[in-house]
């Protein structure tokens, strides 16, 4: 069984935890740059409000068996200090029914 990953994870957090998963192994991600808030609601500086802050998800495709050392690898890597702090990010995990290389139709695992 094959699982998606989605990591939210703040912009300069980036490069750590695409290189944390290519040194485990898991160099396939797709990246793309998004904006929204968590529980929080944003943040306020002032009398300014800001409720869409930019984060980046990361999409992987792994096995099942794998999903754990997964999200511990981005976990590490996307967390702030040792203790992390709001705004770090999510990470939701979905089952993949099927997957196709579209170059050559195969269906995949």
């Amino acid at each position: 069984m094959l699982i998606m990953v989605r990591s939210i994870v703040r912009p300069e957090k980036t490069a750590d935890v695409l290189s944390a998963l290519m040194d485990a192994g898991f160099p396939a991600a797709t990246k793309l740059t998004v904006a929204g808030r968590g529980k929080q609601r944003g943040i306020k500086i002032g009398e300014i409000t800001y409720d869409e802050l930019p984060k980046v998800m990361l999409v992987t495709v792994v096995d099942a068996k794998d999903k754990d050392y997964v999200i511990e690898t981005v976990m590490k890597a996307a967390r702030s200090g040792d203790k992390g702090a709001f705004g770090d990010g999510k990470i939701f995990i979905s089952p993949v029914e099927e997957m196709y290389t579209i170059s050559s139709g195969v269906k995949e695992a």
